[in-house]
Formats: structure tokens, sequence, C-alpha cells
């Protein structure tokens, strides 16, 4: 259901305020593969849980994310396994799940001469809504809550890269969709408009079931309060950020150390990262006992939950 004030900055896009169907709020996936023509293996029995609000999908480029994001879309057919939301079956019922989509990938095309009121009303026509004035006050409301309604007559390829990730956001709330995948969505953004993409995902994810599939760690910190860690399509990983970053209390350690020392630590220790400060490399190391050696005890975050699981 859609409602909005008078003033165009005060924009309220609610969706499922009222559920016709609860069920369709979790997303099971169930030993889910994928094994590429060339012998990559994308996806190794992956299952999953996901209810609605934020879910972050968290691994390096390559490691599945995008293969699993299409097969959920409906985009790619997997070797075996399923996937269930709510009542309909995903991979035998494409069309009923299309009903219920919202997806903004990776890269997407659009018509680049095109304003984006004239690309999401031929968008809402193929997403069935038929009642012009019903679709003239949804694209007003989308574009508002995107902050792109002063940028309406302009020309999609005029957009800088933020703009076009929130014209996306736009075209992937059409049809009041229950389930919204996102597939790197901040990649590229400057800190402003990353800031703001953060702002819309998460109001979103208070309503519907949003998946966000990204390398960036911060982007799950901020955003995702369950997550899962996949790497060459294997699920590594699945719960609470803040669970994960408990799991490391005690265990991650750091040091300085020279550049010329850095081949030494990488073949004596579990070395997890390694940043540049003042010139010189501060590593973070995993180690259920203190190492010595001149290391620090630190408190653990995110990306040392990242890189523990992934190197």
């Amino acid at each position: 259901m859609l409602f909005y004030t008078t003033n165009r900055w005060n924009v309220y896009v609610y969706f499922h305020k009222k559920m016709t169907n609860p069920s369709l709020m979790q997303l099971k996936i169930r030993n889910l593969s994928k094994t590429y023509a060339n012998g990559v293996q994308a996806l190794d029995d992956v299952s999953l849980d996901i209810n609605k609000g934020m879910f972050g999908l968290l691994g390096p480029n390559g490691a599945g994310k995008s293969t699993l994001m299409r097969t959920i879309a409906t985009l790619q057919e997997p070797d075996s396994g399923s996937i269930q939301l709510g009542d309909i079956d995903v991979l035998q019922q494409k069309h009923e799940l299309r009903k219920t989509l919202g997806y903004l990938p990776q890269e997407f095309g659009v018509y680049p001469r095109v304003n984006p009121v004239e690309l999401l009303t031929h968008m809402a026509i193929l997403k069935g809504i038929s009642n012009k004035s019903e679709r003239q006050e949804l694209i007003e409301a989308l574009l508002n809550r995107t902050n792109l309604w002063d940028h309406r007559k302009k020309a999609i390829s005029s957009f800088s890269g933020g703009m076009k990730q929130r014209f996306g956001i736009a075209q992937a709330l059409l049809g009041n969709p229950q389930l919204i995948i996102v597939d790197e969505p901040t990649a590229g953004l400057d800190p402003g408009e990353r800031n703001r993409f953060y702002n819309l995902l998460s109001e979103i994810g208070e309503n519907v079931v949003v998946i966000l599939s990204t390398h960036i760690v911060e982007d799950v910190k901020e955003l995702c309060e369950r997550m899962a860690i996949i790497n060459q399509g294997k699920l590594l990983f699945t719960g609470a950020p803040t669970d994960a970053i408990h799991d490391l209390t005690g265990k991650i350690w750091e040091k300085r150390v020279e550049k010329s020392q850095m081949e030494d630590y990488y073949n004596n220790y579990r070395v997890i990262s390694a940043t540049l400060m003042a010139g010189k490399p501060m590593i973070h190391i995993y180690s259920e006992t203190n190492p010595g050696e001149g290391f620090q005890a630190v408190e653990a975050d995110l990306e040392d939950v990242f890189f523990s699981y992934v190197l």
C-alpha cells in the first residue's frame, strides 16, 4: 500500500503494511549446487533459511554469490537442490516468483536516452500495474523516495553512479515485492551516496526479505542482523554478525612489522590481514593462545571474521 503527503520530500512507501500471505516471508534454500561447463563449482550443497529483514551474503569476488543470486532470481538453473519462498516452489514456479521479486543486479542495463519516469512507466506496465493514475502515483512516490524526483526529466545516461543505483532500487520496488535481491549495490559509490543507499535499504528491509550480496564487509556490518559467508561455492558461516565477532574474542592479535619480515610471518602464523600504517604493515593473526613475539590482543571486528573464514 502506498502513502504520501503533499510534501514530496516526505514520502513513505510501505510494503506489506497488511500482509496478504505472511508465509511468503521466509526463503528456504536446500542443497543447492551448480558446476559450470568449465569445471568451476560455483555452488556446493548450499542450504540457508532467510527471514524478513536484511540478510547479508558476504564473500570475495568469485565466491559464488552472484550465481546464488541469479539462481534465486530464476535467471539460471542449478544442477540440484530446491528453493522455496513460502508456498512458491521457485525453480518450478518461476513466473509466480517473478511477480513478487525485486532485483537489482550488479550490472543492469537501461535505455540511455529515456528519463526515469518513462522507463519506470514501461517497467510498471510489464509488472502488471495497468491503472494509469495508480501507476503515476507509485512512480512519483518511488522517485521521491529515492531522491530522484528533481531529475525525472533527465536522460538516465546523464546520471551519476549513485543516481543509477538509486534508480535501480526504484525499479526493484515496483509491484510490491516481498523478496528483494541487491547484488554488490555500493561498489563504486562515494561515501555520501553509500550512506544514502544504506538508509534506503535499511528502511526497505523492515517489511520484506532483502538479500544483500557483497564483498564489502562494511555493508553487512551497517545493515544486516543476519549474514552468511560463502567462498568457493561453500557456505562457511551463517548467523548474526555479532555472534561471529564474539566467537573470535581473544583470538585476534596484531603487530606492526617490517615489510621485509612479511614472508616469515605468513609462513609461521595464520595471518588474516595486513594493512599499511605510516608505511609499515600492521598484521592481524588468528591464534587461540597468546603467540608472544610482541603481538597484542585486539578486539575482533567483522573484517577479522570475514578473513578468518576465507583465508
